[in-house]
């Protein structure tokens, strides 16, 4: 398609925000719609890490994990006990994604799209300005048990097997770098290609360079249908029955994608994981200062400095599409943190959050051109990466749109695979 191409993508989140960004800034006619406000879900309250060369959700003993969180409300990973056939049906084929065979495969995709995003995050907050608290300084994951840093020391091979640099330290090397952590602490590993940001200002921020690059940002406008006609999209029908002409539809409406998907006949099995956060101020030593973002590895819950403030964020629950927050599961980000750390005493939270996070059952996202509807084009699934992926994901969709064939191949990822 041209530059003259007008594009509709729905989903004002940090995966429509960088889709419009990428497509005019390459001079195409790009309508964004949003439902609600721009960055209003799960780009909002994110843990704020952008984590180049991460594994996906699905890693052999997931399955086990899992099934024990039926009976331990606060596992890192929890699913909820409910007849749901959907939520089966994903868990089964979750199941069977959960080998080391698939998780180096999909490492083979993630490997290369986390470089190419990490270098793209550098270049949008040189080149627009981006006033974000972009931190390019790392992570580092904390061990409380021999077994969790074993396990941690394998996936850091595995990512240093596609090009990135983790580091495995002693305990007293990673309490040097980080005073806050306690002498129960074991051990960890640094990765170094890592960033942290303040999620909701990056997205308003890219929200802002994609206006002035001539894109129609419309909030507060859901879409009831896409449409379509002899196999090729015309356009959208929002929720107040206006219809808007396109030539191209990108559809990144996170967990929300698939009842639009399946009104043209694709199939999309989407899982919302609930992710949870509470920012808390440090104040009269009842909360200490971490110099880099921090993983609680064997909680799977962040810390990540962000604006004069730490942010607790973390659990995957699968509890159906809805925002009800669980409060023993809120509490746990935070008492996680005091079995690693020191001085974290009780605080007035800043801001407590929860948001859904799209997951497809393979752990790889839905990138690409449907090829059953002409002019459809998918962005959703990413699970746990979606901050991570955005930029590379939004400038391999302007290709998409614009050129046909994007520089990487993107056959891995189609939205019909299911």
């Amino acid at each position: 398609m041209s530059a003259a191409t007008h594009t509709v993508i729905i989903g004002g989140g940090v995966i429509g925000v960088s889709c419009a960004y990428f497509l005019a800034r390459r001079g195409a006619r790009v309508t964004l719609l949003e439902q609600s406000e721009i960055a209003a879900g799960a780009s909002f309250g994110n843990a704020g890490v952008i984590a180049p060369g991460h594994a996906p959700i699905n890693k052999p003993g997931r399955v086990r994990q899992a099934l024990k969180s039926l009976f331990d409300p606060l596992s890192p990973l929890f699913v909820a006990p409910r007849p749901d056939p959907a939520l089966a049906a994903w868990l089964w084929a979750f199941r069977k994604a959960c080998t080391a065979e698939h998780v180096e495969s999909a490492m083979r995709l993630l490997g290369p799209l986390g470089h190419a995003t990490r270098s793209l995050f550098d270049d949008l907050v040189k080149q627009e300005k981006l006033q974000c608290d972009f931190r390019p300084t790392g992570y580092h994951e904390a061990y409380l048990t021999a077994p969790g840093l074993a396990a941690g020391t394998k996936e850091a091979a595995l990512v240093q097997r596609h090009g990135y640099h983790p580091e495995t330290l002693s305990g007293d090397a990673l309490r040097e770098r980080e005073p806050a952590l306690n002498r129960q602490v074991i051990g960890g590993i640094f990765y170094p290609e890592a960033a942290t940001v303040n999620p909701h200002r990056f997205v308003l921020e890219l929200a802002e360079s994609a206006r002035r690059q001539g894109a129609s940002l419309r909030t507060g406008t859901g879409v009831a249908e896409i449409l379509a006609a002899n196999r090729r999209v015309t356009g959208v029908r929002t929720a107040s029955s206006e219809v808007i002409e396109a030539d191209a539809v990108v559809l990144a409406a996170g967990v929300w994608s698939a009842k639009l998907a399946r009104g043209l006949g694709l199939k999309l099995p989407l899982q919302g994981a609930k992710g949870y956060h509470r920012d808390a101020m440090p104040a009269e030593g009842t909360m200490p200062f971490f110099h880099h973002a921090c993983v609680f590895a064997e909680k799977s819950v962040f810390a990540t400095p962000m604006d004069g403030f730490v942010r607790f964020a973390g659990t995957l629950e699968f509890s159906g599409l809805n925002h009800q927050i669980r409060r023993p599961r809120l509490d746990q980000l935070t008492n996680a943190a005091r079995l690693y750390a020191n001085g974290i005493g009780e605080t007035t939270p800043l801001s407590e959050w929860c948001g859904l996070r799209p997951c497809l059952p393979d752990g790889l996202p839905a990138v690409g051109p449907v090829a059953t509807c002409g002019g459809l084009f998918i962005a959703t699934g990413h699970a746990m990466l979606g901050l991570t992926l955005a930029p590379v994901t939004g400038k391999l969709m302007a290709e998409c749109v614009l050129d046909g064939t994007p520089a990487m191949d993107l056959r891995p990822l189609r939205p019909e695979r299911f």
